[in-house]
């Protein structure tokens, strides 16, 4: 009875931690990231986006903002190298419905190289495009596919996906075909809405749910401990 009560205890400890630890506000995160998390749905499936707070603040705020006025929607992924990068067309040219007034006013702005020595170029990081000019980048970016340290301090990277691994491999499995030096898709893999949310939205109701459930369960394995107690030691 004495180690069946031990195991209780231990258990409800347990499921306490667990709940707790799932809710604490850390992460694989060597960066810290804005509030805000985009959402691509392509025909491939979905991919999250976050960008860096304070690595490449010019550059994450521009593409948010692009993302806010839906540029990149019916944009494209118009190249997709296997094991190097997947890239975003410019919301220029690169979208099938045309740009309105209002996307148009910073469609075209563009912004400074922001090279950080600490960040690399890794499978998962976001690179901004741009021409030969290190201040040129506009709206294309890429989604790493594998490390590139060739890149790095030389474009700038300003974010990471955090969901969609397997989109990604569904868009690395396409069919391609080559163009000069770009690794392109046979058939067009598209953007076809995108939104933006607030970081965490979706966990905080999943922690709610989860201390809930392991206060319910502590609760239970108390019960059970007090009922073996008074079963074995009747009177205390």
């Amino acid at each position: 009875a004495r180690r069946h009560g031990m195991r209780l205890r231990a258990a409800a400890r347990l499921a306490a931690l667990l709940a707790l630890v799932a809710c604490l506000p850390f992460g694989a995160h060597a960066q810290e990231l804005l509030d805000e998390r985009v959402v691509l749905q392509t025909t491939k499936g979905n991919i999250e986006l976050a960008f860096y707070k304070d690595v490449a603040p010019v550059t994450s705020r521009h593409i948010l903002e692009l993302f806010r006025r839906g540029a990149y929607d019916t944009n494209h992924f118009f190249r997709v190298d296997k094991g190097f990068v997947a890239q975003v067309a410019d919301v220029v040219g690169g979208r099938r419905a045309p740009l309105d007034a209002f996307q148009e006013e910073i469609a075209r702005d563009t912004v400074p190289g922001e090279f950080q020595p600490t960040v690399v170029h890794r499978r998962g990081t976001l690179s901004m495009g741009r021409y030969d000019d290190p201040d040129s980048g506009t709206s294309s970016f890429s989604i790493l596919l594998g490390n590139a340290p060739h890149l790095d301090n030389k474009y700038t990277v300003f974010g990471e996906m955090v969901a969609g691994d397997e989109t990604l491999r569904e868009m690395e499995n396409a069919e391609t075909r080559r163009e000069g030096i770009f690794v392109m898709p046979r058939d067009r893999i598209e953007i076809i809405s995108t939104y933006v949310k607030r970081a965490g939205a979706a966990k905080d109701a999943d922690c709610v749910k989860a201390l809930e459930d392991a206060t319910h369960r502590a609760d239970g394995l108390a019960m059970e401990l007090a009922e073996i107690r008074q079963r074995r030691l009747p009177g205390r």
